[in-house]
């Protein structure tokens, strides 16, 4: 699986944007996933290029994340934004990239990314909750490169 259109139907797709949806209904937080084909750089590094494409870095309190996988490769990466990493250890992306992780290992993309989805939800409702006046401040469809 090499091509970024093999990696999700559409049915999988919508179900990653719901996933998202639903998940920032918790948070203050914004969540984007994103496919490419490769990248010739390590995929955290990728991720963070991305996520300035992406204009991720303007949100109001700097609590956006990306999901970056490169397809080919079977890599992905998650980066946060500075408002997140300033409040949260090291690690904390670590048990979100384990249970992507073992979902990717079986061919699951979806659950992978759902499942990531949720996780993170989960984790940003704790520094992040959602707001009265909270708005959608990033897309939540999959971007593709």
């Amino acid at each position: 699986m090499s091509k970024v259109e093999d990696f999700l139907t559409k049915a999988e797709e919508e179900e990653v944007v719901e996933a998202i949806r639903l998940a920032e209904k918790n948070t203050s937080g914004e969540i984007r996933v994103h496919l490419e084909k490769e990248t010739s750089i390590a995929p955290i590094e990728r991720a963070l290029e991305v996520f300035h494409e992406l204009k991720m870095d303007e949100t109001q309190q700097r609590n956006g994340v990306i999901i970056y996988v490169a397809v080919k490769s079977k890599q992905f990466a998650i980066y946060g934004d500075a408002g997140i990493n300033q409040k949260v250890a090291d690690d904390f992306w670590n048990c979100t990239k384990d249970i992507m992780v073992n979902h990717f290992k079986n061919g699951e993309n979806k659950l992978a990314l759902v499942n990531g989805i949720f996780n993170i939800g989960e984790q940003l409702k704790n520094y992040f909750p959602f707001q009265d006046d909270d708005k959608d401040e990033l897309s939540n469809e999959i971007s593709k490169g």
